[in-house]
C-alpha cells in the first residue's frame, strides 16, 4: 500500500534552532492576518517560505531559500532519516495532558483513484494552483501534510519514544498553546520497521488537502514532460506528518456553524417554525449549557437565536427524507443532517456545491464566539456542534465519499519550520535513500 522513505531533511542550523519559537510559524490557512504581519517582520521566519508575499510570491520564497542555504540560515542532515515530531497540548476545561506522536517522511504521491491516501474533504483549485505554484519553483516542501494511519499495536511508538528523548528542536508554546518536539532516527534498521508496517496500510489525509493535491498536480507536470521518468524521481514524493489513527491523544475538536444572514426576509419566528418540521426543539435556560446539552447525542445540536437558546434534535423518521446522492455513512453524519435539513430544506440554500459557495455561513471553532457574534449582531443565527469521531472518519472514507465542508479540526495543527524537504533531482543521489 502506502511507499514512505527517509528524507534528509533542510533544517535551521543550530544556533538558530537553540530559539526555534522565533522561526516557527502556523500553516497557510490557518495563519491569520495579524499574524502574518507580525510573523513578517523576522526576516528569518518560515513564513517566507511557506506563504511568501509580493508581487511574484513564488519568486520572493526561490530568492530567499537560496540566500537561506548559501548563508547557512538553512542547513542539510548529512544523512536521511524519519523525523520523530510530537506535540503536546491541553484542551480547554481539562487537566490532562494530551501527546499526539507521530513522525515526518516522504510518502508517495498517489492520486486519489488508487485508493492509498484518502481524502474526506473537497477542495478548491484557486488554493490547488497556489500550493503547486510555490511547489514547481521552489523544489521545497515547507510544511507536512498530516495524515493517519491505523496500529493497534502500536509497534512504532516505542521506536519514536526512545528518540523523542535526544530532541533536535522544541517550542516554548507554540501560537495554539502546543509545546512542539523534533527528533530524528537514523538506524537503518528501525527504519526499514518504519517502512513495513506503512507498506500494507492506507493513509487517511488528516489536514492538508490542498498541499498534498498540489504534490499531484506537481507530479503530473513532470511526468508529462519526462515520459522516461522512472517513477522514483523525488517528484513523486510528498512530505507527511503521519500518525496513528488508534491513539487516544488523537483529538478532533468541532466546527459551529453561524448564519449570517437568511435568504429573503425570513423572521425568527418563522425560521424556529420551518425548523419543527424536522427537529424538535426545546428552549433552554442557559446558552452555555448547549455544548453539555447535546453532548454524545446523535443528530442534536444547539441553537442560539435572538438571545434564546435551544436545543434542536433531528425527529428519527425524518431522516429517510436525507435525499442526497452520497453514501450511507455520509448521511449518517450530524453535519449532513445539519446542512441537508437547515441550510436546504429550511434556507433553500440547495445541493453541498451552493452551500459551499454561499456567503451566509460561516465556520467558528470557538464556541464563545459563536454566542458573541449573535448578541452583536453580526450573526443571526449559531448552530452549535458536537466533534466528528476518528470512527466515523475511517468511515467515510473508506466508503469513498467525502464529508460537509469544515467537518473536522485535527487538534493541534503542525507547525511550519521544523524540517523542509527539497525534491530536486541532485537530491536522490544519496546511497542511503537507494538503498531503502
Amino acid at each position: 500500500m502506502a511507499e514512505i522513505r527517509p528524507v534528509r531533511g533542510w533544517r535551521y542550523n543550530p544556533e538558530l534552532g537553540a530559539a526555534i519559537d522565533a522561526y516557527v510559524s502556523p500553516l497557510f490557512d490557518v495563519v491569520s492576518r495579524k499574524q502574518r504581519e507580525a510573523l513578517y517582520h523576522n526576516p528569518l521566519n518560515s513564513i517566507h517560505l511557506s506563504v511568501p508575499r509580493g508581487e511574484d510570491a513564488a519568486g520572493e520564497a526561490v530568492r530567499t531559500l537560496a540566500d537561506w542555504q548559501k548563508t547557512g540560515v538553512l542547513r542539510q542532515d548529512e544523512l536521511p532519516g524519519v523525523y520523530v515530531y510530537y506535540q503536546y497540548f491541553r484542551l480547554p476545561g481539562s487537566a490532562r495532558e494530551y501527546c499526539r506522536k507521530g513522525f515526518m517522511c516522504h510518502i508517495r504521491a498517489y492520486d486519489w483513484s488508487e485508493n492509498v491516501v484518502l481524502r474526506h474533504e473537497n477542495t478548491l483549485p484557486v488554493s490547488v494552483n497556489d500550493r503547486a505554484e510555490l511547489l514547481a519553483r521552489t523544489q521545497l516542501q515547507s510544511s507536512a501534510t498530516h495524515g493517519l494511519y491505523r496500529d493497534d499495536t502500536f509497534e512504532l511508538e516505542r521506536y519514536m519514544d526512545e528518540a523523542i528523548q535526544d530532541p533536535l528542536y522544541q517550542t516554548e508554546e507554540d501560537y495554539q498553546g502546543a509545546r512542539d518536539v523534533l527528533a530524528m532516527i537514523q538506524d537503518r534498521d528501525i527504519i526499514h520497521r518504519f517502512l513495513a508496517l506503512l507498506a500494507d496500510k492506507q493513509v487517511i489525509l488528516a489536514d492538508g488537502h490542498h498541499r498534498y493535491e498540489a504534490s499531484l498536480v506537481y507530479r503530473q507536470a513532470r511526468q508529462v514532460a519526462d515520459p522516461k521518468a522512472t517513477g522514483f524521481e523525488l517528484w513523486n514524493y510528498h512530505l507527511m506528518y503521519l500518525t496513528n489513527a488508534a491513539a487516544d491523544d488523537l483529538r478532533i475538536l468541532p466546527t459551529h456553524r453561524l448564519l449570517l444572514e437568511f435568504p429573503g426576509e425570513l423572521s425568527n419566528e418563522e425560521f424556529l417554525k420551518r425548523l419543527a418540521q424536522f427537529f424538535t426543539v426545546l428552549g433552554q435556560d442557559d446558552a452555555y449549557d448547549l455544548p453539555e446539552i447535546i453532548a454524545g447525542k446523535r443528530w442534536a445540536f444547539g441553537l442560539y437565536l435572538g438571545g434564546q437558546a435551544y436545543k434542536i434534535r433531528l425527529k428519527p423518521e425524518v431522516h429517510a427524507q436525507l435525499a442526497w446522492d452520497t453514501t450511507t455513512e455520509v448521511k449518517a453524519l450530524d453535519l449532513t443532517v445539519l446542512h441537508y435539513f437547515v441550510l436546504e430544506r429550511v434556507l433553500d440554500v440547495v445541493g453541498p456545491d451552493a452551500q459551499r459557495n454561499w456567503p451566509g455561513v460561516a465556520y467558528v471553532r470557538s464556541f464563545s464566539e459563536c454566542l458573541a457574534q449573535v448578541d452583536r449582531g453580526t450573526a443571526r443565527a449559531a448552530f452549535i456542534t458536537n466533534e466528528v469521531t476518528m470512527d466515523e472518519v475511517e468511515r467515510v472514507c473508506h466508503s469513498g465519499a467525502v464529508m460537509p465542508p469544515k467537518s473536522t479540526f485535527f487538534y493541534p495543527k503542525t507547525i511550519v519550520g521544523f524540517l523542509f524537504t527539497s525534491i530536486r533531482d541532485q537530491e536522490a543521489d544519496n546511497p542511503f535513500l537507494q538503498c531503502v
